[in-house]
């Protein structure tokens, strides 16, 4: 069957878009033509898959599958670029909400830049309590706590923020940080497997962030990660809640709002290329 995509990144994490209208496919189809469709070598190439279908109650049900053929709860590129390409494709509105595995999440386009626009999410509260995140450990929190890969103790802070992340103060990027990634994305004290944020501080206004993302790797950057690593630092008290985080690729903003305790995504998302893949 050819099935027709359409392609956006967000600071380098891109993902392509597919509408069940067009063809609509089975959890185990979707895995498989995730794993197809993502390969940079053998397929179009992307970091994973957006599977859009109509609801009543938003403006639409976002299934996210990484490259890996894994399905995610949540993505804060993926939201974003779900809200751009809906309105590129029938400019109707600015505001929309959508849901995903983990729930209701509203997008905000602001300027529009080119091929795309600059774009704000909410993507909830963040969740430090380890049996929800999920995290194994015997302790109720872990922040700035150490845990044990490959024999060695390693200080982390493990939170949910729709989607389980795992974040490390590092001083600086130069060491096998990748490979490190690999060992802590599917450790055994994370059932579910978990994204990996390694993270510098700059000042109380910025950090740096390099982004292991479970079932995708190294990634330009990540929006649920941006967010994580934020809220993880705000915790340790080490900035503010409003904080710009950079990546290799570019910035991603997030503020943590202490009224309504929901967590804020912004950045650019842009338009790519749109085709069809011929899937067997």
């Amino acid at each position: 069957m050819r099935i027709r995509f359409r392609k956006y990144h967000a600071l380098g994490n891109d993902f392509l878009v597919v509408d069940r209208s067009d063809e609509a496919l089975s959890r185990r189809k979707l895995s498989r033509l995730a794993v197809d469709i993502c390969n940079r070598r053998t397929g179009v190439g992307a970091d994973g898959l957006l599977y859009c279908s109509p609801s009543k109650k938003c403006d639409g049900l976002i299934d996210i599958y990484n490259a890996d053929g894994g399905w995610a709860e949540k993505s804060g590129n993926g939201l974003r670029i779900a809200a751009v390409d809906r309105a590129m494709r029938f400019r109707r509105k600015k505001e929309f909400c959508f849901q995903t595995g983990s729930g209701m999440n509203r997008v905000y386009l602001g300027r529009r830049i080119q091929r795309g626009y600059q774009a704000r999410t909410d993507l909830g509260e963040p969740c430090f309590e380890a049996d929800k995140v999920p995290v194994r450990t015997r302790k109720r929190v872990l922040i700035n706590s150490p845990l044990k890969f490959g024999g060695v103790n390693i200080p982390v802070t493990c939170l949910s923020v729709g989607n389980p992340h795992t974040v490390l103060l590092v001083d600086d990027f130069e060491f096998d940080w990748q490979a490190l990634g690999i060992e802590i994305e599917w450790a055994r004290q994370f059932p579910n497997g978990t994204n990996v944020e390694f993270v510098r501080l700059v000042n109380r206004h910025k950090i740096k962030v390099a982004e292991w993302e479970r079932g995708a790797g190294a990634t330009g950057s990540s929006g649920t990660g941006a967010a994580a690593a934020v809220c993880a630092m705000v915790m340790m008290g080490l900035v503010d809640r409003k904080c710009d985080v950079q990546f290799e690729t570019g910035t991603l903003s997030v503020e943590w709002d202490s009224k309504s305790n929901l967590v804020y995504l912004s950045g650019p998302a842009v338009h790519v290329m749109e085709g069809s893949f011929e899937f067997k």
